[in-house]
């Protein structure tokens, strides 16, 4: 991971002191919608489970906390789905078939995209596993143009606990109100502003679009 560029964002904060000198994207719902509904029928399709029944595994189950949390390797967390889904295919359909589920938020792409061209950092930070993450770098050119990534299944831990914001905070030399933090769930915005952190809740680029340029963020909504 690289550090923080200086250079422009230093320019920006003297010309705005209150500007934040990096802005955290969480990243699904925030960046990139997803839907698990879509992996859970291509799933179904070749096992022994509807989709109803396939998507828990997929979305909300303990066992996809492991694997985010950094507990499960990318095999392990398949081949315990694909024998509780009695999935006929191979490791490589199942990782196609769980994966697949995105599309671009490019309002918020473009939000990120001019925050970069006027030299203010950016960060991923994301509740994430490494299918997905292949994946998306393959799929979207624009994750592979952000500053820093602290992604859970890598550091150990899942947002809200505490030790994922640490290490942001350590990969990014930033603190406190020098950090803004957009994510779509309440608990995870929770947890960066009792750091200080400047967190907000995203629900719409209409809604958080507006309030980073109220706080002199270089940004449109009509990209």
């Amino acid at each position: 991971m690289t550090r923080l560029r200086s250079g422009e964002a230093a320019q920006q904060s003297k010309m705005h002191p209150s500007l934040p000198s990096v802005v955290a994207f969480d990243l699904g719902k925030v960046l990139l919608d997803f839907d698990y509904a879509i992996a859970a029928r291509k799933i179904s399709s070749r096992g022994a489970l509807t989709p109803p029944q396939v998507r828990p595994l997929l979305e909300c189950s303990p066992l996809l906390r492991r694997f985010e949390s950094g507990f499960l390797t990318d095999e392990q967390f398949a081949v315990e789905v694909c024998s509780a889904c009695g999935f006929s295919g191979t490791l490589n359909d199942f990782y196609a078939a769980f994966a697949d589920i995105f599309w671009e938020i490019k309002p918020m792409i473009a939000v990120q995209a001019a925050l970069r061209a006027n030299g203010v950092p950016t960060c991923v930070f994301s509740n994430t596993n490494g299918i997905a993450v292949a994946h998306i770098r393959r799929r979207f050119p624009f994750f592979a143009r952000f500053d820093a990534y602290v992604l859970s299944y890598q550091q150990g831990a899942s947002k809200p606990d505490p030790k994922i914001y640490a290490a942001l905070e350590r990969m990014t030399g930033r603190t406190g109100e020098a950090i803004l933090y957009l994510d779509d769930r309440a608990e995870n915005v929770q947890a960066g502003l009792l750091r200080g952190w400047r967190a907000f809740q995203h629900e719409t680029p209409e809604k958080t679009i507006p309030l980073l340029r109220q706080m002199g963020l270089p940004v449109s909504l009509n990209p």
